[in-house]
C-alpha cells in the first residue's frame, strides 16, 4: 500500500512539473542582449543608408526646413553610433534603437520637404518569441 501511495505522489508531482514547464515555455521571452544589439545595429544601418542621397544635387538645393531635418538626422546618427560603441546591456541597445528611429523620423521629414518619396515609416520593434 505504501508503494502505491509513493508512486502516485511521484506521478502527480511529475505531471505538475510538466504542466508548469510547458506554460513557462509559452511565455514570450524578453530579447537577449544579442537580439537587442542586432536590432540596434539594424536601425543604425538603416539611418546611415538613408543619409546617403541618391542624387546629391537634390540635397544641395535643400530648403531651410529640409536642411534642419537633415542636420538633426545626422546628429542622431552620430549620437546613436557613439552610444552603440558604449552599449553593454539590452537597455543601452534599446536607447540606441530609439535614437536611430528618431533620426529616421527627421530623415522622413527632410525627404518630404524635398519632395522625395518619404520612405516607409519605421516599423515597431519586433520581439522574437
Amino acid at each position: 500500500m505504501a508503494f502505491t501511495l509513493v508512486l502516485s505522489a511521484l506521478l502527480i508531482a511529475g505531471a505538475v512539473t510538466a504542466v508548469v514547464a510547458r506554460r513557462r515555455s509559452r511565455r514570450p521571452r524578453p530579447p537577449s542582449g544579442l537580439d537587442a544589439e542586432a536590432e540596434a545595429n539594424h536601425w543604425l544601418v538603416r539611418l546611415g543608408g538613408g543619409l546617403v542621397p541618391p542624387d546629391a544635387r537634390t540635397w544641395v538645393g535643400a530648403g531651410e526646413e529640409a536642411g534642419r531635418a537633415l542636420t538633426r538626422a545626422a546628429e542622431c546618427h552620430r549620437e546613436a553610433r557613439a552610444r552603440l560603441a558604449a552599449a553593454r546591456t539590452a537597455a543601452d541597445y534599446a536607447e540606441v534603437t530609439r535614437v536611430a528611429r528618431e533620426g529616421l523620423a527627421h530623415l522622413r521629414t527632410a525627404r518630404t520637404a524635398l519632395g522625395l518619396d518619404p520612405a516607409p515609416a519605421p516599423a515597431a520593434v519586433c520581439v522574437p518569441q
